[in-house]
């Protein structure tokens, strides 16, 4: 908590729901060392309001490497050095959501780290996926690639358009299986495969 401004919303553990969730702060005022907020917040999760006195450790700056397809930005991100950071988990740089692709620690690529061991953060956009897409067209695939929300639903069976083709799902490869069945949100998948649907001119 830098300065004398009390923070707009922190992540402290809710007693309602057990975990570390976001709070909006309600009303708070910083204590004589600007490190101790003592607080009344709302959790975003499950609306429960409670006092809080929240003691922020110093807060570091970490270089961030953000991936846009072929494009990719240097920037830094600020965040507590006791953090724990994970590769996909999200964060928010300025007003763009990125996800965690990997990690940096002494040289080495790693899965997870503290903020303050790290010496870079490799990131991708997450305002937005670029999901890839496997056309089967007979006796060749077709490679093709949309653009959804991070949130948005894929269902097995549905048509699309892709282009000039008319497809429709057949399966979708996830990180840890394969649906046939049932929706995966845009941010989970890995791959859809679908095959040209055959339109029938009546």
């Amino acid at each position: 908590m830098s300065g004398t401004n009390v923070p707009n919303a922190i992540y402290v553990e809710c007693p309602d729901c057990g975990e570390e969730t976001l709070h909006e702060v309600l009303k708070g005022r910083l204590g004589k060392d600007g490190s101790t907020l003592e607080a009344t917040l709302r959790c975003q999760e499950c609306g429960r309001v409670h006092p809080a006195v929240v003691r922020e450790g110093r807060t570091i700056r970490v270089p961030v490497i953000v991936s846009d397809r072929k494009e990719s930005r240097r920037a830094e991100v600020e965040l507590p050095e006791d953090e724990e950071l994970r590769v996909e988990d999200e964060l928010q740089l300025d007003d763009l959501p990125i996800i965690i692709s990997s990690l940096e620690r002494e040289g080495a690529r790693v899965s997870r780290a503290l903020a303050k061991d790290v010496t870079a953060i490799w990131a991708k956009r997450f305002d937005k996926v670029h999901v890839r897409v496997s056309i089967n067209d007979v006796h060749k695939t077709i490679p093709a690639e949309v653009d959804a929300l991070p949130e948005e639903e894929f269902f097995v069976g549905d048509l699309m358009t892709i282009g000039r083709y008319d497809v429709v799902i057949t399966q979708i490869k996830t990180r840890d299986a394969m649906a046939r069945r049932g929706a995966v949100m845009a941010r989970d998948i890995v791959r859809i495969y679908a095959k040209r649907a055959r339109t029938t001119c009546s």
